[in-house]
């Protein structure tokens, strides 16, 4: 055959005009080639992780978070760059007393929180874990460290209620928060609960036991402060009496006046430091009774609104963006480890076939139904419903010029049972028929025979009776209309008609049918039921190879061409049958 221009009836996507070389570049019609492939895992991998995401919303606890602002006063002096570097410095501190685990515990203990279920039964979670992991960091503590650390005396196992307390302090600190706003002296303590109202009393007690350090810790060093003045003021009282009664015994018995000034100097000297150590260790002494705090409480938290955690919208959306991604990586994968034939090209460029034709199951035809082709006669109205098969005109109109105005035998041959090789031979011989030519269709596939079931199911006499006695034709061919007739297979024993046909020891020759028919279609079983294929392969003017769309495999295909190339047989083209209709797009 002559011809190398490649058909396909029904898509616009069926071949390139020529096998090239080497890899083609990516178009956009295949990537949405791939889209139209694919789809399906695409989709399925988004739904699951959306799933999984929407499973994990409905079953975690959600996480309220309530925050309350203090305002920090900085006690600092000096210049403007001191000021501002000693104002950072302090605010930094005090960002760490908040965090600190006095101000922690001393909300645990107030809050009873060391027998709440929510921080003292809760176990570190995955996400947890791996986040510990990962940093290196336990999920557990260690106390054998700890004890390491402690000194000798102190050396004690811990009690229940302390490991408890602990761990309710370590939970806490977890789940709180604190941050300085900006560049300004605010800071925001949050904290996080499972409920709004636990939320909102975690975080505004943890404010107040801020508060209460800062007091206490002012207090100290008050304290501190105030004893080592005591003892100063009483040195300086020392010292003024000293110098006191040296001024009064110089003063009775004068002798040098500059002495005299020098010693009223000293003593009044001594007298202004006492009284300015005495002030000093009045206003400690105020402070000790009346401390005040470096930081006050400007807006105490609120019920939030809203949960904070897990964020449905991010998730969802992440989730969404995740199993698409996996989706498209799956696909991809499949798509190029994927040897089952869904385009015309897979088969034309590997079999160097003149043409790939892409049939479609209609709604009429997916009952895999042979008889519904046929009418009582060409003049009947349901002529006008051919072709049942989309796609199935274009390729009659092929066949019909492969003849080259010559009495052709054209076998139809599946490489897998149920690609419609039945289906196909049944209806390009009722299109055969109707363009005028006087058509034969030979049922000779042995393996699962559906079309002498569907079209002569009573009859007595087949292809197997003609193969012993020639003058049967006449009477085993059916006439199905004026210029269609269909030779149904007969009662099949131990060798196949095809095998038979094959060794010409027969009654029946392609040769004298071709004297009465035109065109002469023979319904072959599938090549990997039955070896009939190979054995009348040789005796065909030309064979049919019927694939079916994402099913059969490529190379499954090409074992079969090549096995009956081998044999003699001239292949006219290829077939991939049940394509979908998004194929015809």
């Amino acid at each position: 055959m002559t011809s190398s221009t490649i058909f396909s009836g029904v898509s616009p996507i069926s071949l390139p005009p020529a096998a090239t070389g080497g890899n083609s570049p990516l178009t956009l019609r295949d990537m949405l080639f791939f889209l139209r492939m694919r789809w399906l895992w695409i989709v399925t991998t988004t739904i699951a992780f959306l799933a999984i995401a929407g499973s994990y919303l409905l079953t975690v606890e959600p996480t309220f978070v309530a925050n309350t602002q203090l305002v920090i006063f900085p006690q600092v002096s000096g210049s403007e760059a001191q000021r501002a570097f000693a104002e950072d410095a302090f605010i930094e501190g005090q960002l760490e007393i908040a965090k600190s685990s006095d101000v922690v515990s001393g909300t645990v203990r107030v809050l009873g929180l060391d027998t709440d279920p929510d921080f003292v039964d809760q176990t570190p979670s995955l996400q947890d874990r791996a986040k510990n992991w990962l940093m290196g960091i336990s999920s557990e503590p260690d106390a054998s460290q700890e004890t390491a650390d402690a000194a000798p005396s102190e050396r004690r196992p811990q009690t229940e209620e302390e490991r408890t307390h602990d761990r309710a302090i370590a939970t806490l600190q977890s789940m709180m928060g604190v941050r300085r706003i900006g560049s300004s002296t605010i800071i925001e303590i949050s904290a996080a609960a499972s409920t709004p109202q636990k939320a909102v009393d975690i975080a505004d007690t943890l404010a107040r036991q801020y508060i209460q350090k800062n007091i206490a810790m002012k207090a100290n060093a008050s304290r501190q402060y105030s004893d080592w003045l005591a003892k100063f003021v009483i040195e300086q009282q020392r010292g003024l009496a000293e110098a006191a009664s040296a001024l009064a015994s110089f003063t009775s018995n004068p002798r040098d006046q500059f002495k005299l000034a020098e010693l009223q100097s000293a003593t009044d000297a001594r007298r202004t430091l006492y009284e300015n150590t005495l002030n000093q260790l009045t206003e400690a002494k105020q402070r000790i009774t009346y401390p005040v705090s470096d930081a006050t409480i400007v807006s105490r938290a609120t019920l939030p609104l809203s949960k904070e955690r897990p964020r449905s919208t991010l998730i969802i959306a992440f989730a969404a963006a995740v199993g698409l991604g996996a989706g498209l990586a799956l696909a991809m994968i499949r798509h190029a480890g994927d040897r089952r034939i869904v385009r015309p090209h897979q088969i034309a460029e590997a079999g160097g076939l003149p043409f790939v034709t892409l049939l479609s199951t209609s709604r009429k035809s997916r009952n895999g139904d042979p008889a519904r082709f046929l009418a009582a006669d060409t003049g009947s109205s349901d002529t006008a419903a051919y072709p049942v098969i989309p796609g199935m005109a274009e390729l009659s109109a092929t066949v019909v010029g492969l003849r080259r105005k010559r009495r052709v035998v054209i076998g139809i041959v599946a490489v897998n049972p149920g690609s419609g090789a039945s289906t196909i031979a049944c209806e390009l011989a009722v299109l055969s028929s109707i363009s005028g030519a006087h058509t034969l269709l030979i049922d000779a596939a042995a393996q699962k025979s559906s079309l002498s079931k569907s079209i002569a199911p009573d009859s007595s006499t087949g292809l197997v009776d003609v193969l012993d006695n020639g003058e049967l034709i006449q009477t085993a061919a059916l006439p199905l209309t004026p210029t269609l007739k269909f030779l149904p297979l007969g009662k099949v024993e131990a060798v196949t008609p095809a095998i038979r046909l094959s060794s010409r020891r027969t009654q029946l020759s392609f040769a004298d049918l071709k004297k009465e028919f035109d065109a002469i279609f023979v319904d072959i079983s599938s090549f990997s039921a039955s070896p009939d294929a190979n054995a009348i392969a040789s005796e065909l003017d030309g064979v049919l190879v019927v694939t079916s769309h994402g099913h059969t495999s490529i190379d499954d295909t090409m074992r079969v061409i090549d096995t009956l190339r081998n044999v003699g047989a001239e292949i006219l083209g290829a077939i991939i049958n049940h394509a979908p209709k998004r194929m015809q797009s």
